[in-house]
């Protein structure tokens, strides 16, 4: 067994215009280090397609999915905020971006992969069922916890989302449910957009304690990701004990970053996704997904998703 991949390179036709810190260099750093790195030809190169808008429509509202539809085939250069840049082609390709979360996730699920990661733009975590944000469409990991349990009959899915930003779109779409254990590690949201992710934002209704934020000062580092790995997420992942972990794999808390302010190393990821791999034994017969968010740093984004993907491929090959 192995560690899925997926990438396409009309991914880098989603053109967000000079000095866009989500530009398509990101996955040319990507893609050159994992070939430099040796870890590219491991990996399982899957082909995939496109999402179809009924599909994403199962969380985010048709009159948004058809609205980015038409803004993007319009020229317009952004939807609902100037963050979230487009080009004509960017709805499409923010469809194939969750078709292809989809794709490893149906591949898992059939025992075809042990895990993946997917290296795709735009970013989701951000996408709110009716509105875009920070440079997010659709909400691809979201989408990908509906189809687990919808299609696939899962009772508990994890998702667990490291970027240095608080993936509230991720929350607000799942927030109302038991089915869904929502878990993000972020920069203090008093020091950090999106302004969310405060600790006493636990879930609503029926979803009342199966969302955990954990906000961190700025200036947190390995040592302070792990404690709080250590004493709140790995607990509340276990007594969850979730049948398949996402994983919302932003590289921005990298100490580079320009738009995040801690101080991660490579290390430090690679011990994270150690520890949820750890998680997906013991619970999800190794089932895990990993779906790029942020990270825009090149060099640091390169290194900490080197010794991500490095990490899947250990645990596939063991």
């Amino acid at each position: 067994m192995t560690t899925g991949f997926i990438y396409d390179e009309r991914f880098l036709d989603h053109d967000t215009g000079p000095g866009h810190p989500e530009r398509p260099d990101r996955l040319r750093a990507i893609v050159a280090a994992l070939r430099s790195a040796g870890l590219w030809d491991r990996l399982e190169h899957l082909a995939f397609d496109a999402a179809t808008p009924s599909r994403i429509e199962r969380l985010h509202s048709p009159a948004y999915v058809h609205r980015v539809i038409e803004t993007c085939a319009s020229g317009m250069g952004y939807v609902d905020v100037p963050d979230s840049a487009v080009c004509e082609a960017s709805a499409d390709l923010a469809m194939l971006a969750v078709g292809g979360v989809m794709r490893t996730v149906d591949a898992v699920m059939r025992g075809e992969i042990d895990n993946a990661f997917c290296a795709v733009r735009p970013p989701g975590h951000h996408a709110e069922m009716g509105r875009s944000m920070g440079f997010c469409l659709f909400g691809n990991v979201a989408l990908a916890a509906e189809s687990l349990i919808a299609d696939h009959g899962l009772d508990r899915v994890a998702i667990v989302d490291f970027d240095v930003h608080h993936g509230n779109g991720t929350q607000h779409l799942l927030e109302d449910r038991a089915d869904v254990l929502f878990v993000s590690v972020h920069e203090d949201p008093m020091h950090q957009y999106p302004g969310t992710g405060f600790a006493q934002e636990t879930g609503r209704g029926a979803g009342r304690g199966f969302t955990l934020n954990v906000p961190l000062a700025p200036g947190s580092g390995d040592a302070a990701y792990q404690a709080v790995f250590d004493e709140q997420i790995i607990p509340k992942l276990d007594a969850f004990a979730p049948q398949f972990v996402l994983v919302s794999a932003g590289f921005d808390a990298a100490t580079a970053d320009p738009l995040g302010g801690m101080r991660v190393t490579t290390l430090g990821f690679v011990e994270m996704t150690e520890q949820l791999l750890a998680v997906a034994d013991r619970h999800a017969a190794g089932r895990l997904v990993s779906v790029l968010e942020g990270g825009y740093d090149l060099d640091a984004l390169a290194a900490g998703v080197c010794g991500h993907v490095g990490a899947l491929l250990e645990s596939a090959s063991g």
